[in-house]
């Protein structure tokens, strides 16, 4: 995919993809796949999709390394290829809180971009993942110049916005089995996560970060939502056979 027909003052070049694990970048075929299945570039032409895909960085994570550090300024917006985002933050006291994840197919990052101010979060690598990521002069140029991207933007902020108030309203209303089923059906909401595969990788600790439960509650929610038919679980990952379920439960 070629740059050509860009406007004047548009993103230069790419930089190097930045490798920080061993093992297989992804191929230029797969990132162009992956390009293709997201919601957002369907928003530009064909000049401004040229430009995005070759703006495009690609990086690659180990497990439990920093994708993004707290108090730093964004750089990028950040898709996930494949693997896991915790977004999160620790308390005073030590303890880890996830505010979301972000499974394959998820963006995550664009508030940071919009405001010059340092990042109140560190995003951090679940397990060995591949991230994509769109520079911010990139993002900001696609703000000036395109306005069903910023039609595309105030949809997806608007959608955060109403998921962290839901996250609010569950943790305050719902007993912990139905937090834990309203916090997996997040990670495959239709419009910040549309394809988010039926099979999550996410373990039991990893629930609990998110939904503010102990692993041994989430251990007992995951027995009762499995024999609900809601769910099939395995070791390390859970298949979801009935999202919508999980969004009405119980």
């Amino acid at each position: 995919m070629q740059a050509g027909g860009a406007a004047p003052g548009s993103p230069g070049p790419a930089a190097p993809p930045v490798v920080q694990r061993t093992g297989p970048m992804p191929t230029p075929g797969e990132l162009a796949a992956f390009f293709e299945r997201c919601s957002w570039p369907r928003a530009l032409t064909q000049a401004e999709r040229s430009a995005a895909f070759e703006a495009l960085t690609v990086r690659c994570h180990e497990a439990h390394s920093h994708v993004c550090q707290r108090d730093e300024i964004a750089d990028s917006w950040v898709g996930v290829m494949e693997g896991f985002l915790s977004v999160q933050d620790t308390t005073l006291d030590g303890r880890l809180i996830m505010y979301t994840g972000v499974a394959p197919g998820g963006w995550v990052g664009e508030g940071s971009l919009l405001k010059p101010e340092q990042r109140k979060y560190e995003i951090m690598a679940t397990r060995p993942t591949v991230t994509v990521h769109l520079p911010r002069k990139t993002f900001g140029w696609l703000l000036e110049r395109s306005i069903p991207f910023n039609h595309f933007m105030l949809s997806h902020l608007n959608e955060r916005l109403g998921q962290f108030i839901a996250m609010v309203k569950f943790d305050r209303l719902l007993e912990p089995t139905a937090r834990v089923a309203r916090g997996i059906s997040g990670l495959f909401h239709p419009v910040l996560y549309p394809n988010t595969d039926a099979t999550l990788r996410i373990n039991q600790e990893e629930l609990g970060w998110l939904v503010g439960v102990s692993r041994q509650r989430v251990n007992t929610a995951l027995t009762e939502l499995e024999a609900a038919g809601l769910i099939r679980r395995g070791y390390g990952y859970l298949v979801v056979m009935d999202r919508q379920g999980l969004s009405r439960y119980p």
